[in-house]
């Protein structure tokens, strides 16, 4: 247990941030979910309609921290590269 005011402080601030990304982290991935689920289903232009979605949603986690630039970056690339792989073979 915190014994310190300034630590005190620290448990109040962690846990207020703590819910913030608990939200974005959660946001993030039900944007992520709906693409994976259109990919699924085998339907291009709902694919392609969720990607653009959450394509900012993942570049906002990354910038507030959520999850690592690069992570965010790498799951784009690989979900574009489906959507684009599922809408040239449709």
């Amino acid at each position: 247990m915190a014994n310190t005011s300034s630590a005190k402080k620290a448990v109040r601030k962690i846990e207020r941030r703590t819910a913030v990304n608990r939200a974005r982290r959660s946001r993030m991935r039900t944007y992520l979910r709906k693409v994976e689920e259109a990919l699924a289903a085998g339907d291009a232009t709902l694919a392609a309609t969720a990607l653009r979605q959450a394509e900012p949603e993942l570049m906002r986690a990354a910038q507030h921290g959520v999850v690592h630039k690069n992570t965010a970056s790498r799951k784009v690339s690989r979900l574009s590269a489906r959507v684009k792989a599922l809408s040239a073979k449709a």
